[in-house]
């Protein structure tokens, strides 16, 4: 197990208000408008539904009685259907990228975007970031409508911001590979280069894919490919005549660090 904890920001020289702004309007959206996870309604009117985007048309279901294991036993839960969605359903695929299925969801995503986001802004500057980071997102949910196009599948809403943070980790491998990242590794707190933090999860997205890892397990790992790949090839064209020389650091600059690319 590896888990990012922070990464070295000595050649930033540019706050990131973009990065910041999309981690504060993902929190307000969760605790306002979904009401911390409880405003069912809202999250499934809004969410990405596979099979209305490839129909253009929207769907609603009824509700479910589905029977679900607890540590209590077997247990007769309320599935929410599909709610009337009030908006054109295409703008789902950018609504649900500001939603997420619970805290540790949430959680989970700030901070991958807190830790490698910055960066990205910094070489891309604050427009095509944002540009760049939807645009992400929007391909990583291209990606999981192409592997979910048939009934079950198509009919379960997904949503969260992991797409594009997937884009914005794509970036990072090809933007800073040699960069310090402190991580997590089993129980051990250590340094890596960017290419291995960055590129041990990718490999964990694929194997998990695959099934190799016991499934699914709700989530939405062709989003999480698909941002990702995404990402690394718009990374220079969006940073094209902004890539910051290395060296020029905004403080600690004698200290030493992995070689800048």
């Amino acid at each position: 197990m590896i888990f990012p904890i922070g990464d070295d920001n000595s050649d930033r020289t540019t706050f990131p208000f973009v990065n910041v702004a999309l981690i504060v309007i993902n929190v307000l959206v969760f605790v306002l408008a979904q009401g911390m996870g409880n405003n069912s309604d809202f999250t499934y009117a809004f969410s990405t539904v596979p099979a209305e985007i490839l129909s253009g048309k929207d769907i609603v279901t009824a509700d479910e009685q589905v029977r679900v294991n607890t540590p209590e036993g077997p247990r007769v839960a309320t599935q929410p259907g599909l709610r009337e969605t009030p908006v054109w359903v295409y703008l789902t695929i950018l609504t649900a990228m500001f939603m997420h299925g619970g805290i540790a969801h949430l959680a989970g995503n700030m901070w991958f975007l807190w830790i490698f986001g910055d960066n990205i802004e910094h070489d891309m500057g604050p427009v095509r970031y944002l540009c760049f980071y939807l645009l992400s997102g929007l391909l990583a949910t291209a990606a999981h409508i192409a592997m979910n196009m048939s009934p079950p599948d198509s009919m379960v809403p997904s949503l969260g911001a992991s797409g594009a943070i997937s884009g914005v980790m794509g970036a990072y491998l090809v933007l800073h590979p040699q960069r310090r990242v402190t991580v997590l590794l089993f129980r051990f707190v250590t340094q890596v280069p960017g290419f291995v933090a960055v590129g041990m999860w990718f490999v964990l997205q694929v194997v998990s894919s695959m099934g190799f890892l016991g499934g699914s397990g709700g989530v939405a790992y062709g989003a999480h490919i698909g941002g990702f790949l995404a990402g690394a090839a718009l990374a220079y064209p969006f940073s094209y005549g902004r890539i910051p020389p290395p060296g020029e650091g905004w403080r600690n600059r004698g200290r030493t660090r992995f070689p800048l690319q």
